[in-house]
């Protein structure tokens, strides 16, 4: 088992300190962090802990999995690798100047305006 851990089902009052104290009881806590959004600043209900050995860890997960800490039933498992680069982009949509509604685009020249349902107007296109 790695030393890193997955910790679940957070009540948004847990803290990273309130979080390092419930796992120190299993040994040293090398860091402990509660994931907090962005935006409003709270909780999202999950954290990772890591501990000093793979021992450790492994007693950390056998002894608070569905033991209550402030007033949740934690979810304590060992934190899978992150895979790929994650966030960012949107996807295959958007991007690129013109074309799509509103359109936009190049415009000018003899092809008449721009803009419009699929870009590029004119042209006897549709």
């Amino acid at each position: 088992m790695g030393r890193k851990l997955y910790v679940g089902n957070l009540s948004y009052s847990t803290t990273d300190e309130s979080l390092r104290a419930a796992f120190a009881a299993f040994g040293t806590v090398d860091s402990a962090k509660v994931i907090m959004d962005r935006e409003s600043g709270r909780s999202k209900g999950f954290g990772f802990i890591e501990m000093s050995t793979d021992e450790e860890a492994s007693a950390a997960v056998g002894g608070l999995d569905g033991q209550e800490v402030d007033g949740r039933n934690l979810r304590v498992s060992e934190a899978r690798p992150q895979e790929g680069g994650g966030g960012g982009g949107r996807g295959p949509r958007g991007g690129g100047g013109g074309g799509g509604f509103g359109g936009g685009g190049r415009g000018g020249g003899d092809r008449g305006g721009g803009g419009g349902y699929g870009g590029g107007g004119g042209g006897g296109r549709w």
